[in-house]
């Protein structure tokens, strides 16, 4: 019997690009999307967007140096599609579940994302070949 998570939403899908303003110039002023938070993630190595669509997000991540993880992914893939991330009630609990179930796991617990929410990332490897990344907001969504 497969694991109970209670996956509430999609929360965001993220997208990698090298240069944010560039993209914005697509997302934000083709497509509409209204900006609702800019953030650099120095722990992270990003510097990330969010973007208001429905209910969720699309979040524009560009690397912060060439060292960083998305700069690695930037250089092997090109932009493009990173990760999806789906939105969590409890955190704690579902990665529990998971590594209960034995999913491979990135994060075994919860670090700091982008508005103070708690994220933890499954391996692409456990996960289709998609990063997924497990999301508690911080407070009212």
């Amino acid at each position: 019997m497969p694991p109970a998570i209670d996956l509430s939403a999609v929360d965001h899908v993220g997208i990698a690009v090298e240069d944010l303003d560039a993209a914005l110039a697509f997302y934000r002023d083709v497509l509409g999307m209204p900006v609702v938070h800019r953030e650099t993630l120095v722990d992270q190595g990003v510097e990330a967007v969010l973007l208001d669509v429905g209910d969720g997000h699309v979040e524009l991540i560009a690397p912060l140096g060439a060292d960083t993880g998305v700069a690695k992914f930037l250089a092997r893939r090109g932009a493009g599609l990173h990760h999806v991330a789906y939105r969590v009630a409890d955190i704690d609990s579902t990665l529990d579940t998971l590594a209960a179930a034995g999913v491979r796991l990135i994060d075994q617990r919860p670090r700091t994302g982008i508005r103070q929410s708690r994220v933890a990332f499954i391996h692409p490897s456990a996960a289709t070949g998609v990063l997924t990344e497990i999301v508690q907001p911080a407070g009212p969504h």
